[in-house]
This record gives C-alpha cells, sequence and structure tokens, in this order.
C-alpha cells in the first residue's frame, strides 16, 4: 500500500497499538467461525463450551463520530457500559480488554478515554486490566477483525496468560496509561490469582 500521512495505514507495516510509536494499522484479510448457542441448549445438548458471552452492544453514534471511520467518546462509552450492565460485571473484575486498538493517533487515545471513564464509575484503581489487540499481530482483517478478536479473547481466557502485546516498547503519553485502569505490555505474563475477583 502506499503510505498517507495521517491516515489509518502504517508507515512502517507494524501495527503498534497504545504504542509511543503508533501511526496506524496494516492491511489484512481474514475470516473466522465461531458456533454460538443458548447456554441452557448447549449445556443440554452436552457441547463443549469454550466461553461464555454475558453481554454484547453495539452502536452507532452516527454525526457524533470524530470522524468518519472514528467513533466518538460517548458512543464508545455507551456501548462499554451497556454491555458491563447487561453482563452484570463490575470493570473491576475486568482483567483484560481485548480492544480494538489500530494504532492510530485519533482511535487509540478515543478508545481507552472512554473504557476509561466507564472503569472509573465504579473504580478508582490503577492498572489492573490488560489492552490487547491482536491488530498487532495480524493487522486490520476488516470484516473478520472482530470474530477474529473473539477467538484471541476465547484462548486468554483458556490459557490464563495475558498475552503480549507486540511491538510494543512504552505507552503513547495521550492514553494516560499510568492513571487509568489499564496497562499494555510486550510480555506475556500468567492470569492475575485474586480470591476476591475472578
Amino acid at each position: 500500500y502506499l503510505y498517507q500521512e495521517g491516515m489509518i495505514l502504517s508507515p512502517d507495516g507494524r501495527c503498534k497499538p497504545f504504542d509511543v510509536d503508533a501511526r496506524g494499522t496494516r492491511p489484512g484479510a481474514g475470516a473466522g467461525i465461531v458456533v454460538l448457542k443458548r447456554l441452557d441448549d448447549a449445556l443440554a445438548h452436552g457441547d463443549s463450551i469454550h466461553a461464555v458471552i454475558r453481554g454484547i452492544a453495539v452502536n452507532n453514534d452516527g454525526a457524533a463520530k470524530a470522524g468518519y471511520t472514528a467513533p466518538s467518546i460517548e458512543g464508545q462509552m455507551e456501548a462499554i457500559a451497556t454491555a458491563q450492565s447487561l453482563a452484570g460485571v463490575s470493570p473491576r473484575s475486568i482483567r483484560y480488554v481485548e480492544a480494538h486498538g489500530t494504532a492510530t493517533p485519533l482511535g487509540d487515545p478515543i478508545e481507552v478515554a472512554a473504557l476509561t471513564r466507564v472503569f472509573r464509575a465504579e473504580t478508582d484503581d490503577v492498572g489492573f486490566c490488560r489492552l490487547g489487540s491482536l491488530k498487532a499481530n495480524l493487522g486490520h482483517l476488516d470484516a473478520a477483525a472482530g470474530v477474529a478478536g473473539l477467538i484471541k479473547a476465547v484462548l486468554v481466557l483458556q490459557q490464563r496468560t495475558l498475552p503480549p502485546l507486540v511491538h510494543f516498547s512504552a505507552p503513547n503519553p495521550a492514553l494516560q496509561l499510568e492513571r487509568s485502569p489499564f496497562t499494555a505490555s510486550a510480555a506475556a505474563a500468567p492470569w492475575p490469582s485474586d480470591p476476591d475477583v475472578p
């Protein structure tokens, strides 16, 4: 591809979500398949259950968007808060977020600001939730980006390991991670063991 300053594609072909050197993503194409079934039905049929989706939310903030392809902070907050509410989970119990993480100067700060504001409604704690983004590994898989991220999140839970964020060196200062509930790291870590938090 031809790199253009200020556009979504990275100048060096690497996607560096949440990184100080984040300049965009790289294009890709992919596919993913997951079988979704009501939990009661899956249990009744004796199916192998890899994960349970407790709550989801989607929205389109229309004219409130930050740009043609970038959502607003408020639109992101609404989707995050709705999903957490429907799932019946406290932000403090969340240890990993598989984020969109396109590594753009506009998108990453919007995503982290929205996550931080929603989490701050219930906790002032810092650094307890790891950020991840499959785009660091594979680039933006276009229509398959969501399902690929879902599959990664399921594998994270199964392996009980917080995965490394490929190409990460230091946080983008615009994210203010040091004052947020979130961390990012190029190193893998075991899933946190906390008797009070799942």
